[in-house]
């Protein structure tokens, strides 16, 4: 029998003690917070944030999910601006690891467009590029834990702008009048009532995208809120589903978007065409 390597042993030992001191931080720790808040107190300050107005501009307490949707607002624009001015001038034939990266997502959202209306590919291609690259970032941003003052003194971190109720209605509402408008535009009033037939899709969104960013959110404020599950498990947890929402939420609301999009605006003759269409004369093709 071989004996354990240096590397085993001392990975062995590491452990150990790590383990040792999370157990003393559990046992210390323990019961010396004061007096907590209850679960359901925390649980609505995670929801609504109505003690957690910031002032702007010296004006009132302003919800910090606008102020985070602002920052990222900001933020993508500049990063886009850069991107088109410094870096994409300098793209080359055999392309680098960032430019894979970024020509596969152009490609990923041109072809939801194509799949939804080849004519009008480019317009509802960038919208959906834009709305996941919003919902994507902008999930990760409470990731960074911007540290900003209320208006009470007190010191909390800008959430994701998805995760306040207002940001998620907002976007929903906004998918569903790109595809209103897109079927009025492009097929008429036919377009039109076929967009207004499904009147609560902005609903479904909205609250689909609010609940799954949500739950992260909850999750981790329950098991901070238990001082035996505070240590390296929220971390964990955390990361695991703000990562995991970010990329579900972005590929769901911009499949649905594209989806709708090709239902009320490409003609009927179009579909049976497109449909009639077999795979091997689509590979030829």
């Amino acid at each position: 029998m071989k004996k354990p390597g240096k590397k085993t042993i001392i990975f062995l030992a590491v452990s150990a003690i790590a383990a040792a001191a999370l157990i003393a931080g559990i046992v210390l720790t323990d019961g010396m917070g004061g007096d907590k808040e209850s679960i359901n107190t925390v649980m609505k300050d995670a929801v609504l944030h109505e003690g957690d107005g910031i002032s702007l501009f010296g004006g009132n307490g302003v919800n910090p999910g606008l102020i985070s949707s602002g920052v990222m607002t900001v933020s993508i624009l500049i990063f886009a601006l850069v991107l088109r001015l410094f870096v994409i001038p300098r793209f080359r034939i055999i392309p680098g690891k960032f430019q894979s990266v970024i020509e596969k997502a152009v490609e990923y959202f041109d072809g939801l467009g194509k799949n939804s209306n080849e004519r009008h590919s480019g317009f509802i291609g960038a919208y959906a590029f834009c709305a996941g690259t919003y919902i994507f970032f902008g999930t990760l941003f409470e990731l960074i834990g911007v540290p900003v003052q209320t208006v009470n003194g007190t010191t909390v971190c800008l959430p994701a702008p998805l995760s306040d109720i207002n940001g998620a209605i907002s976007i929903g509402c906004l998918s569903y009048l790109v595809i209103l408008f897109g079927g009025l535009i492009i097929r008429g009033p036919k377009g039109m009532l076929l967009a207004l037939k499904d009147f609560s899709l902005p609903i479904s969104m909205s609250f689909r995208l609010f609940g799954a960013l949500l739950s992260g959110a909850l999750v981790t404020e329950l098991i901070y809120y238990y001082a035996a599950l505070s240590f390296v498990l929220p971390v964990i947890v955390g990361v695991l589903f703000t990562l995991l929402h970010a990329v579900i939420q972005a590929y769901v609301l911009t499949m649905l978007t594209t989806m709708f999009f090709g239902e009320v605006t490409e003609k009927p003759e179009t579909i049976k065409e497109r449909t009639a269409v077999g795979p091997v004369d689509r590979i030829a093709a």
